[in-house]
């Protein structure tokens, strides 16, 4: 037997329409985002065209868009674009990888133990504001003058950030929602499973994106102390030999590339924080 829906139907419509206005509502407000967004950029990238081909700047000093897409182009024909991009994706990933599983793990570890915790805070804040470049010579002595190096400086750069913001983010975890496990029987490894890790999951997955960022700083970095291959090993031979084209345009792969992977660790959060929820 179907019970009458007469006094629910009114309401869920109302509510359905509300939510359809809303949706179209942010959309057109995305749109109207990356319409400005594009209409910046070409703007931006042609009035530089136009100050570099009419002398307004120096075009050995700065180039312009044209020259450098030119010089991408002729490049990639020849092959020797795609060996230094493919060494570069490679020590970011490792690092960005690496750099958020031993992060996460260290700040599991430290919550685990409260006396670890008070051990390594200092040491963790210490290493955390010391410069990166600094341990460079360090990790090629010790790793030698190549990929692990590299992978090495990338490490230093993400592990420590990841480590600080994770074991905060399980800090901050509401208390009552931990006594109630507790009252219920729940030891530490349930208190981790069913309220801190849940909790900060959403947290976990925002550092995905800052540690993007991380990770192509720390290879840039580590490459421009020692590799012979790769984006920041040409930014830098780009200024060796007065070449500032090649090195604008070895920014802008950096730039394209960085944001392909931004965007995809982007997608990745929201269908893992969408079936979290």
């Amino acid at each position: 037997m179907q019970l009458p829906q007469t006094a629910n139907t009114p309401r869920n419509e109302l509510r359905q329409q509300i939510l359809r206005e809303h949706r179209k509502q942010r959309q057109r407000t995305t749109r109207w985002v990356r319409l400005t967004q594009i209409a910046l950029l070409v703007a931006a990238m042609g009035l530089w065209e136009l100050a570099g081909r009419q002398k307004w700047i120096d075009v050995l000093l700065f180039s312009y868009p044209g020259k450098i897409v030119g010089l991408i182009y002729e490049k990639l024909i020849d092959g020797s674009l795609l060996p230094h991009v493919a060494v570069t994706v490679m020590e970011t990933v490792a690092g960005f990888f690496l750099g958020t599983f031993f992060g996460t793990a260290l700040a599991a570890l430290i919550w685990w133990s409260p006396f670890l915790s008070k051990v390594l805070d200092p040491y963790l804040v210490v290493l955390n504001s010391m410069p990166k470049v600094a341990l460079g010579p360090l990790f090629i002595v010790g790793f030698g003058p190549g990929i692990p190096a590299i992978i090495a400086t990338t490490l230093s750069v993400t592990i420590i950030i990841t480590t600080l913001v994770i074991y905060n983010s399980f800090k901050e975890v509401d208390a009552n929602m931990v006594k109630v496990v507790q009252i219920f029987g729940g030891g530490r490894r349930d208190v981790f499973r069913k309220v801190i890790w849940p909790a900060s999951f959403p947290t976990i997955v925002s550092t995905l994106k800052v540690n993007v960022g991380l990770a192509w700083i720390g290879a840039i970095v580590g490459e421009f102390l020692v590799a012979k291959q790769g984006l920041g090993y040409l930014i830098v031979y780009g200024f060796q030999v007065f070449n500032f084209t090649l090195v604008i345009g070895s920014l802008f792969m950096i730039a394209m590339v960085a944001t392909f992977m931004y965007q995809a660790v982007a997608y990745l959060e929201r269908k893992m924080v969408r079936g979290k929820s």
